[in-house]
C-alpha cells in the first residue's frame, strides 16, 4: 500500500483492487499519465492536478486513463462555464447556507450495506421564494466536495434518495430543462463520485413525466440506476436495508435530524442568518462522515 491509499481499510483496499483495477504498484504512473494528457487541453484552466486529486477520478472511472482524463477536463470545464456558480462556492454564501439549513442535502450518518453514503433530498422542503434551484445544486456539490475527500467514499460511492411526498405541481414546473440539465451535466459528467443508484419515492405522476424530460440527457449507465418506487417502500428495502435507514424510509434508525449536515458544515452557529467568516474546524468532516485533512479543506476554500 503506498501512501495514496492510507487510512484505507484493508477490505476497502481489496474493494478498489477487484472493482476499480486499482494497483498499488503501478498507482503514481497512471497518475501521471492522466496528468500528462493536460497539455493537450490548452483551453482549460486546470486549478488543481495533486496526485490526491487526480486519484479520486481515476477510481471514479476505474483507472481508465482517457475516460478520467474526460472526466477531469468536464470539471474544471463545468466551473470555466458556470462561473456564476462557482463564484462564492463556500458553506458561508448566503444562498449555500440556506439550501443547507432546509436540508439540501441531507446526509445519513450510517452507510448502507455496501458502506455507500447515503444522501437525501425531502423535495418538498423546497422553498422557492428562501432558495434558487441553483443554489440547491450549489449546496450539493460542495457537500459531495467535502464528502468525496473521504478515500472510503471515493471507492464505496454514493446513493442518492428523493423523496417527493408532497411535492407540488407549481414547484415542478420550476423544474425546467435547462436547469435540470444543469444538474445532469454537474453530477452525472462532471463531478468524480461514484453514485451507485438513485432512488425515487412517492413520486406523483409529473415526476415521472419530469423523468421522461431527463431521460435522453443520461448516460445508460446512470438509467439502469434510477429507481422509482412510488410508495412500494419494499422494492427500496431490497437495495437499501431497513437498518441503514431513517423512520420516513421505513427504516429502523430514528428520524432524520435535517439540521445535522448544516450543523456539520455550518458550525455551532448555524442558525444565525448573518455572515460570519468560516474556520477550518467548521468544515473539516468528523467522525462517520469522513473527510480530508487541513491543506485538502484549505484548497476547497480557495477554489
Amino acid at each position: 500500500m503506498t501512501h495514496l491509499q492510507a487510512g484505507l481499510s484493508s477490505e476497502t483496499t481489496e474493494k478498489a483492487r477487484q472493482e476499480l483495477n486499482e494497483n498499488p504498484d503501478t498507482l503514481h504512473a497512471d497518475i501521471q499519465q492522466v496528468r500528462d494528457m493536460i497539455v493537450t487541453r490548452p483551453d482549460i484552466g486546470f486549478l488543481r492536478t495533486d496526485d490526491d486529486f487526480i486519484l479520486r477520478f481515476l477510481r471514479a472511472r476505474k483507472f481508465n486513463q482517457a475516460e478520467t482524463f474526460r472526466l477531469l477536463a468536464q470539471y474544471f470545464q463545468f466551473r470555466q462555464q458556470n462561473l456564476d456558480m462557482f463564484q462564492s462556492f463556500k458553506v458561508d454564501d448566503p444562498g449555500i447556507k440556506r439550501a443547507l439549513m432546509d436540508g439540501f442535502p441531507g446526509v445519513l450518518e450510517t452507510p448502507d450495506q455496501h458502506g455507500r453514503k447515503i444522501l437525501i433530498l425531502f423535495a418538498s422542503n423546497w422553498d422557492q421564494g428562501r432558495s434558487s434551484f441553483t443554489d440547491i445544486l450549489r449546496a450539493i456539490l460542495l457537500s459531495l466536495e467535502v464528502l468525496i475527500e473521504n478515500q472510503e467514499l471515493q471507492i464505496n460511492g454514493f446513493i442518492l434518495i428523493i423523496d417527493w411526498s408532497n411535492f407540488s405541481f407549481k414547484q415542478a414546473s420550476k423544474l425546467t430543462p435547462n436547469i435540470l440539465k444543469l444538474a445532469i451535466e454537474g453530477l452525472q459528467d462532471s463531478f468524480p463520485a461514484r453514485f451507485g443508484g438513485i432512488h425515487f419515492v412517492n413520486q406523483p405522476w409529473y415526476i415521472h413525466a419530469m423523468y421522461t424530460i431527463i431521460k435522453p440527457f443520461l448516460k445508460d449507465k446512470t438509467r439502469k440506476r434510477i429507481f422509482l418506487h412510488g410508495n412500494n417502500l419494499n422494492s427500496l428495502h431490497q437495495l437499501i436495508l431497513p437498518d441503514c435507514l431513517p423512520s420516513e424510509f421505513g427504516g429502523t434508525l430514528p428520524p432524520y435530524d435535517m439540521g445535522i449536515w448544516a450543523r456539520t458544515l455550518l458550525g455551532p452557529n448555524y442558525n444565525d442568518e448573518t455572515e460570519y467568516t468560516l474556520t477550518y474546524d467548521a468544515l473539516h468532516v468528523k467522525g462517520s462522515y469522513g473527510g480530508g485533512d487541513k491543506e485538502c479543506a484549505n484548497k476547497l476554500l480557495k477554489r
